[in-house]
């Protein structure tokens, strides 16, 4: 596998590259795991050449976030991405990407002033910025998302579609750990029983699922559902919504051809972790 740093040296790798081949992009913020992993291989079954981007994108993070404390393991990445089927991995230095008089912003704001973007205004903007950047420097055919982060995959699409971009956004499905928590790279900050609180943000997504297999398609009701499996103390609740899957608009109740998601956040020992789950529609 081919190991990468600074935008030059990307340029020159493009620019190599056979013009039939096709290019699947990975973009991370390094810290891989399994939910990572699953995307590379993916791509790797789809791609000719698979790049996976390692970025910790400060464009993203608010002054009080946890930028300084995100976790980094530059040599455990390019194990990991190697294993999983890479052609290339690529770092760069945040002033590399943002020289000092960098003035550049890209909003979606329909997508992305509610769910997360309340309390992390900079963030959306931020991931679109960076997402944008990292399309123009590798050029790929295929870029690959995890739907653990379903508002932003859903503001991916949007900008592509906006910008009238030629390229396949590949959006697949969350990765969990055998107790059903959704796989983080915050999740390593978490103590032994912070980890089992954090289990009860999926506790709640599947009761809410279920209750919808059951019968019941009332939004509101499903909401229901899903708080009786809130009540830790450890877990401060920031938003647990149903919302349409593409417009992320809150729904009252389920199509059931159409569908929905419900997402959720919250803090536990201090570290914001997300969720969401499919109720009906063709994703279930």
């Amino acid at each position: 596998m081919l190991i990468l740093d600074g935008i030059a040296s990307l340029r020159a790798w493009r620019k190599e590259q056979e013009r039939e081949a096709s290019i699947g992009l990975v973009p991370t913020m390094g810290a891989l795991h399994e939910g990572h992993l699953s995307l590379i291989r993916r791509a790797r079954q789809e791609c000719d050449r698979v790049a996976v981007s390692v970025f910790v994108n400060p464009a993203q993070f608010g002054p009080s976030e946890d930028l300084a404390t995100y976790p980094r393991d530059r040599d455990g990445d390019i194990s990991l991405a190697a294993d999983a089927g890479a052609d290339l991995t690529w770092f760069t230095r945040p002033e590399e990407v943002y020289p000092g008089d960098f003035a550049t912003r890209v909003e979606l704001p329909d997508l992305t002033e509610r769910l997360c973007g309340l309390s992390r205004p900079v963030h959306f903007p931020g991931v679109a910025l960076i997402v944008l950047k990292l399309f123009h420097l590798f050029a790929p055919h295929r870029a690959y998302f995890g739907q653990k982060d379903y508002q932003q995959s859903v503001m991916v699409v949007r900008l592509v579609r906006d910008l009238d971009l030629e390229i396949d956004i590949i959006a697949c499905p969350v990765i969990r750990e055998e107790s059903g928590l959704a796989m983080s790279s915050r999740n390593r900050s978490l103590t032994p029983s912070g980890l089992k609180t954090a289990e009860s943000f999926s506790r709640a997504l599947f009761a809410a699922q279920s209750a919808y297999e059951a019968g019941e398609h009332d939004g509101a009701s499903l909401i229901r559902c899903a708080i009786q499996e809130l009540a830790d103390p450890q877990l401060r609740l920031e938003y647990l919504e149903l919302v349409d899957p593409q417009s992320l608009e809150p729904v009252e109740e389920v199509d059931s051809a159409r569908g929905a998601r419900m997402l959720i956040a919250g803090q536990v020992e201090k570290v914001r972790l997300i969720d969401n789950v499919a109720i009906g529609g063709a994703a279930t």
